[in-house]
């Protein structure tokens, strides 16, 4: 409750499960009114079955009454009305709090021991990829997959294509400080690639730098715009820039296209032109501590020379 910044709603949380609580101890006095018991009542139903005027069962009414004891207890040891807080001072924080702290007793010295070591020493450690192994499966197959294969958007972690740079201390950079790619988008800029034929043009250009099937005259004619506009961050002859997280458009690593055919990766670079990018790493540091990053890295780093598969880049 001390996420609202008014009093109101603790009182009403408060009054709500106090009503509540005595609400079934009234519903079950409420019940206790005197019975013939035996009696058959004006009730029947298929000849044979009858309502007799019996008491409720106790067995079942004291269940009911057991229930609100066990809240009024619960309810005075732990927080649940309003703002208050519980006798035992318990508190979700505090308890995960706890148990970070006999996590890091317990597994502290072991990261400890990894972190003293280099990247490339933790990738080819067992235990230390073991580890590393359970940390991805934890905190980055929503995005890159458990096999770190990759998905549309998100980045193919096994072969030999980094945006950001592929060494050690560059992964580790990655998942420390995050990533923010940006590729403007131009569909309202005439000048920029020519509209949306413009854009058409420019994508078979840039599969020409791969060696894709293209339309040479449609590339002829986006060549000189290339220069004007795109080489400024891919460079003039397209391979990209690391420092500047631009990718490289010689390779047939393709991160926004459905399919490696030139059907799927001109519809993926014309969107790319019109719309733009921007792809975001979160910046995992705070998240996790030095040690699990280094750690992660490693992981990740001793994933690049596992297979080397179609789909990234751009």
């Amino acid at each position: 409750m001390s996420d609202f910044v008014s009093d109101f709603w603790a009182w009403y949380v408060g009054v709500i499960v106090i009503a509540s609580v005595l609400g079934c101890l009234w519903l079950m006095k409420s019940q206790d009114v005197p019975t013939d018991e035996g009696k058959e009542l004006d009730h029947r139903w298929d000849e044979t079955l009858v309502e007799l005027d019996n008491p409720l069962p106790k067995w079942w009414k004291g269940l009911f009454y057991a229930t609100a004891v066990f809240a009024a207890g619960y309810f005075a040891l732990y927080p649940g009305i309003g703002s208050y807080a519980g006798l035992l001072g318990w508190s979700s924080v505090g308890q995960h709090t706890q148990e970070l702290k006999q996590a890091d007793e317990r597994y502290g010295p072991v990261l400890a021991k990894y972190l003293a070591m280099p990247v490339e020493a933790v990738a080819t450690n067992p235990e230390a990829r073991e580890m590393g192994k359970h940390m991805w499966l934890t905190y980055c197959t929503q995005c890159h997959g458990p096999d770190a294969g990759g998905n549309t958007g998100f980045p193919n972690l096994r072969d030999a294509d980094w945006i950001w740079g592929g060494t050690p201390d560059k992964i580790k950079e990655t998942i420390t400080l995050g990533r923010q790619a940006m590729m403007p988008a131009y569909g309202g800029q005439e000048a920029a690639v020519g509209g949306p034929q413009g854009a058409v043009e420019m994508a078979h250009y840039v599969m020409s730098l791969s060696g894709m099937k293209h339309d040479a005259a449609l590339a002829a004619k986006a060549a000189p715009k290339f220069v004007q506009v795109c080489a400024a961050c891919h460079g003039v002859e397209g391979k990209g820039n690391a420092l500047l997280g631009s990718a490289n458009l010689t390779d047939r690593y393709w991160l926004y296209a459905k399919g490696a055919d030139s059907t799927s990766v001109q519809e993926s670079i014309v969107e790319t032109l019109i719309k733009g990018r921007a792809g975001k790493m979160p910046a995992q540091l705070d998240n996790l501590g030095e040690a699990k990053v280094h750690l992660l890295a490693g992981y990740v780093y001793g994933l690049r020379n596992e297979g080397q598969t179609e789909g990234r880049a751009q």
